[in-house]
């Protein structure tokens, strides 16, 4: 399987380690209230999906970056990667702008 980094173009799969759902970015707020239900839930359920899915990988025989991979988990076709840094940037970017309006 061949990943398409951002940055280094197409690299072997071998060269990343798989590190589950993308959702996991996502990290609930330790003082919000249910914090601790919110992270149970956080770090023990998870969800067992079919089709097109996104993913986290870590690119730890290269350039030890993460990567959100969008991969069809049926076929294992890889349709994109993005670097999960610009990712949760623009989650974060999202969010004060909704929170603005």
């Amino acid at each position: 399987m061949l990943i398409p980094h951002p940055l280094l173009g197409l690299r072997d799969a071998q060269e990343f380690v798989y590190l589950g759902d993308a959702a996991l970015l996502e990290r609930p707020d330790g003082m919000a209230e249910g914090a601790p239900r919110a992270f149970y839930e956080y770090a023990y359920l998870r969800d067992n999906p079919t089709g097109v899915h996104r993913e986290l990988w870590f690119h730890e025989q290269g350039d030890r970056s993460w990567l959100i991979v969008t991969r069809n988990i049926s076929t294992h076709e890889i349709l994109g990667a993005e670097l999960a840094r610009d990712v949760a940037l623009k989650s974060l970017d999202d969010k004060r702008k909704g929170g603005a309006a």
